[in-house]
Formats: structure tokens, sequence, C-alpha cells
């Protein structure tokens, strides 16, 4: 008789995004406005220095600073780094740079990227400038990047005082922050899975402590063992602890309020989260006797119900809260 294969490890592309939104003070309005004008600003310190970008509070007194001043759009680099394989969205699709320039009047570098065609025409001290994009909005990204601009070190390199007005100033930003990779759940949450697809609840088992894990993560935390016996839990479980939601998710189809809750299954040796339906949010207890309900098709338990059962005694289910 032949064993049955194990089923193979799950991979799958993930993609994690935050896009979050931001007002600007004067001093950040004033840089991506000048930037959209083609102008370059950046701040003046205490002790005389120019920050670029800007910065709205002093570096070492920490006192709010608003001395705004232009500086140049060519620069020398400080320091640089190849990078032959760009990746999307990044300011170049072909090979590229990322260098600190030091523009003429500033004291500090800004990060960017140098169009060059390879790194054999890169070095510090090269002189840059400033490559403008087609259409400019009011982010770094209105400069392009920069290209090499020949020369030597300019001389009394000066910044000069700036009101920082411009009309119609940019008041707000949306920083998009995007991950994106391949994740695999690992063997022991790929039967885990697995399960799920013929509706059961499958953990495995601490060979030393025997606590059940669900969902398991293929190892005891407590113990630092292998966890490799599995083991079918509930289906019916006891609600631990709750919450009750009043803000509706985005792309969430479910009306407010509602209650997700920590559910001990029957078996298990600590607690998952589910949402719990069939019954009003404010009839929802710690102890609540609850079941799967699974949608044609789903593969998860699209909420939990009560079943009916007398509420399980506190002493139960104390140790899974």
């Amino acid at each position: 008789m032949t064993a049955a294969s194990p089923p193979e490890i799950l991979r799958a592309p993930l993609v994690v995004e935050f896009p979050f939104t931001r007002s600007l003070g004067p001093v950040q309005s004033a840089f991506l406005t000048g930037l959209r004008e083609g102008v370059v600003l950046g701040v003046t310190t205490a002790d005389g220095k120019v920050m670029v970008p800007p910065v709205e509070y002093d570096p070492v007194t920490a006192e709010e600073i608003r001395d705004l001043v232009e500086v140049g759009t060519t620069g020398t680099v400080t320091t640089w780094a190849w990078n032959g394989s760009p990746r999307p969205n990044q300011p170049l699709a072909t090979p590229f740079a990322w260098v600190l320039v030091r523009l003429d009047g500033a004291d500090t570098a800004l990060l960017h990227a140098l169009d060059a065609p390879g790194p054999e025409a890169v070095a510090t001290g090269m002189r840059v400038r400033v490559r403008w994009a087609a259409e400019r909005t009011g982010a770094i990204t209105d400069i392009a990047c920069f290209e090499p601009a020949g020369g030597g070190e300019p001389r009394d390199a000066q910044a000069t005082p700036h009101s920082g007005e411009f009309a119609d100033a940019v008041t707000g930003i949306v920083a998009e922050a995007r991950l994106d990779y391949s994740y695999s759940p690992g063997r022991a949450q790929t039967a885990y899975i697995a399960g799920l697809s013929e509706q059961k609840t499958i953990g495995e088992r601490c060979p030393s402590c025997h606590k059940v894990y669900v969902p398991p993560r293929g190892a005891c935390p407590t113990c630092g063992v292998a966890t490799t016996d599995r083991v079918e839990v509930g289906p019916a479980g006891t609600v631990t602890t709750y919450c009750i939601v009043n803000i509706k998710a985005k792309n969430l189809d479910i009306e407010v309020p509602y209650v997700y809750a920590h559910i001990a299954l029957d078996g298990a040796g600590l607690a998952l989260h589910g949402r719990i339906g069939g019954i009003p949010y404010d009839q929802v207890r710690m102890g609540l006797r609850v079941e799967p309900v699974w949608t044609e098709g789903g593969r998860y338990p699209d909420h939990y119900r009560p079943t009916g059962e007398p509420d399980a005694d506190y002493d139960v289910y104390k140790e899974l809260i």
C-alpha cells in the first residue's frame, strides 16, 4: 500500500498596499510647490546650514524653522551606488545610479537617480544637474532624475532667500506604500488551508506540551519543537472574547455594527478569530457556543453562529482568553 502524497506547498504572489494621505506644513508645501515651478528650495538652520530637502524643525535645537532659500539645480555627487536591475516604478526603467547630490548652495545632500550609461561613468565628486519631468505636479518625481553636467566645482555658490510663496500651492500629498512579494504558508499552513477546502479545521499538536495549535505554524513557540501530529478540531467552539466593530471597512460588504471574536474551537489549545452572525451584536457574550457557517464554494467559514447549547463555563476557556 502506498502512502498518500503530502499536498503541494502553496505559493502565491502577495501585494501589500497602504496609500497614506498627509497634509503639508508651510515648509514642505513650499518645497513641493517649488519643484512644480522648477525651483529647488532649502531651509536655513540656526547655525546657518542649508538643508535640502528642507525640514520643519532644527535637527540641533529642535526649534521650528521657516527660513526658506533657493539653491541651484546643479550639484556634486557625494556618494553613489549602481542599480543594474531597476524595479517597477523606480525613477528610470534602464540601469542607473542612486546618488546623493549636494546642490550648489546646500550643505546636505538629496537622494535621487542619476541617468548614466554605466557605473564607469559615475564618480564621487562629479558634477550633475536636475533633469525636470515633462509634466510636474508638485512631487519629488518632478525631478525626473539627475544627469551629468560636466565642469568643475562652482565657486562661492550661495543660496538666496525665498518667500516660499507660489500661486495654487500644494497642500497635501498621497504617499503610496507598496510591497510585492511571493508568499508561501509552509507545510503546516498548507495542510490547514487544504483542510478548509473540505470544511475541516486541522491543527497540529506539540509532542512536548501537547497543546494543539490552530492555525498551525509548524513548530511550538513555547517548546521550540516541530509539530507534525495533525489533529482535526471543532467544528464548534466557544467565544473567549470579542469586540464590536462600528466602522465599515473598505471593500468589505458587511453592515456595521458586527462582532469579531476570538473562538476556541473544541480540541484546540488557543483561539482563532472569526465574525459572529445569526445573533444581534449586543447579545454576543463570552462563553457563547458557536459553529461555522460555510458559503457555497467558500474557502473558509463565512462566520460563526450560535449552536443553541448552554454557554460554556468560564473555567473551561479562561486559559484561552
